[in-house]
């Protein structure tokens, strides 16, 4: 679970995960599962986030206030976000919950100072929404693309990001058959 700081975000998008969608009350309770992730895995969520005062906004404000007085007096100025993650031990029933706070401290300066692993990840979710028509990557190519996976590929022991690459450039090439 997610949650961002008003007075930081104006406003975010999870890229991906529809299917995995969890209401707010069901966090808690450990008989609702969101997704497994197996133990020693890992999962990477895409947010895109729009900084308060940023000219990209795409949303209004709301008139009644909304997200902004719930949240007054909760979280540090420097806190963009607070994640809250709950697992089960192996042969345990009940839930165990992480929290921490994103801070300014987590930032990057630069999409290129991000880790390999990240930038193939964003390189993957823009193929995605790319193959599904989304609006927001319209004028992203896949030739972006594949410079951004190309860059980012690191070690592939198992060849999955070397088929990653194939499959962009046979999008890309069926897309010019058009």
């Amino acid at each position: 679970q997610v949650e961002f700081n008003p007075e930081r975000i104006a406003e975010y998008r999870l890229i991906g995960y529809e299917t995995r969608a969890l209401a707010r009350e069901d966090f808690n309770n450990d008989r609702v599962d969101a997704g497994d992730i197996g133990s020693g895995h890992s999962v990477t969520a895409i947010y895109e986030i729009t900084p308060v005062g940023s000219p990209a906004r795409m949303i209004d404000d709301l008139r009644y206030g909304g997200q902004q007085q719930e949240a007054q007096g909760q979280a540090s100025a420097e806190e963009l976000a607070f994640v809250k993650l709950r697992y089960k031990a192996p042969g345990e029933s009940v839930s165990k919950l992480i929290e921490t706070p994103v801070t300014d401290a987590n930032i990057v300066p630069s999409f290129n100072a991000a880790g390999e692993d990240q930038r193939f990840s964003v390189a993957v979710a823009a193929f995605g929404q790319k193959l599904r028509g989304t609006d927001a990557v319209a004028g992203y190519g896949y030739d972006r693309i594949m410079e951004i996976a190309t860059a980012a590929r690191g070690a592939d022991p198992f060849g999955y990001r070397a088929e990653f690459l194939s499959l962009v450039r046979l999008a890309s090439a069926l897309q010019g058959k058009r």
